[in-house]
């Protein structure tokens, strides 16, 4: 049997993945909220006339999916594990935060980066624009220490921002997730 090849390429350039063809933007976006609409902050629908950015945490879950196909400015083709690393030389603890991200999507959560909660990831349920992020997440990984600072600080972020505060502990070598979820209240 032939193996099939992605038909939507995105182009690498720097930190970023964009694929430029309008409706293949909408297609991938349509499958899960990836990527962000070059110029259009907040999309209302799917049929925005532009292309979509994908960060290196959505081309890599993606790319190995076989939902798309990764080129450099010089169409060449990146695998999966050449992504991988250049995406490592770019982001700290790239292939910890990817393990997290991966098993979340598989979950059917919509990911999102965290940056502006001041952590690494907003989860949705059904989307932005569609529903509020009721969590959001720090990745840890195996061996790190979560002491009373880190708690305090969780706390003080997901009460400000009302949502529920997720330690994520991912296990490189093993290749999975555990998850401590932390609830706030007000007495």
């Amino acid at each position: 049997m032939e193996e099939k090849k992605a038909e939507i390429t995105a182009e690498l350039i720097g930190d970023r993945l964009i694929i430029w063809n309008i409706a293949h933007s909408q297609e991938v976006y349509r499958m899960g909220f990836f990527g962000k609409p070059v110029g259009i902050p907040k999309p209302k629908d799917y049929n925005f006339n532009a292309p979509l950015t994908l960060d290196l945490f959505e081309g890599l879950y993606l790319l190995e999916r076989g939902i798309i196909r990764v080129v450099d400015r010089d169409s060449r083709e990146i695998t999966p594990e050449q992504l991988l690393r250049i995406a490592s030389r770019i982001h700290e603890d790239f292939k910890s935060k990817f393990i997290v991200y991966r098993d979340l999507r598989n979950r059917g959560f919509i990911v999102t980066p965290g940056i502006k909660f001041g952590c690494d990831f907003a989860i949705y349920e059904h989307g932005p624009g569609i529903d509020h992020a009721p969590a959001i997440l720090e990745v840890k990984k195996v061996g790190d220490k979560i002491d009373a600072p880190d708690f305090i600080r969780a706390g003080r972020l997901a009460t400000s921002v009302r949502k529920l505060f997720v330690f994520a502990i991912s296990d490189v070598k093993n290749n999975n997730v555990k998850y401590l979820v932390s609830k706030w209240w007000k007495s």
